[in-house]
């Protein structure tokens, strides 16, 4: 499994309760500009409209001198069943984020989804000192 592109600011500003995998739909461009590693996720959102979940402002560097558009809507594909699942889960106020873009053990393009609860300026300072913490028991583990 080859990691394309994290989303580094999902993990600091959401809890993360359930994640999956799901595939994406591409042109020829943007899979030669995945295979190059030149994708962000670092705005990156999902929504479900009509019963299709959709990747937005999520970013593709443009391939060679091609006029296209680099930050446009692209559709992820899920199973129904899954579509309904996190339908339900953001009802509960959680928000459907996308963690990171790898390829699989087949050469596909996959995305991952998390459904996380969007943390509070104070849920992310205890969760610093925690990091904190735990770096400095380690350290003193390992002399």
């Amino acid at each position: 499994m080859k990691i394309i592109a994290t989303n580094k600011n999902a993990k600091r500003n959401y809890e993360i309760l359930k994640t999956f995998e799901a595939g994406i739909k591409l042109e020829g461009w943007e899979v030669k500009s995945a295979r190059a590693s030149s994708v962000e996720l670092k705005n990156a959102y999902c929504s479900i409209y009509k019963d299709e979940v959709f990747l937005k402002e999520s970013y593709f560097k443009k391939y060679m001198l091609l006029k296209v558009e680099e930050t446009k809507n692209r559709k992820l594909l899920l199973h129904k069943k899954e579509i309904l699942k996190i339908k339900q889960e953001l009802q509960k106020n959680l928000s459907l984020i996308p963690t990171k873009i790898y390829f699989n053990s087949n050469s596909l393009i996959k995305v991952e989804l998390a459904l996380g609860r969007g943390l509070k300026k104070y849920d992310k300072r205890e969760k610093l000192k925690k990091e904190e913490v735990e770096k400095k028991l380690k350290k003193i583990l390992k002399f």
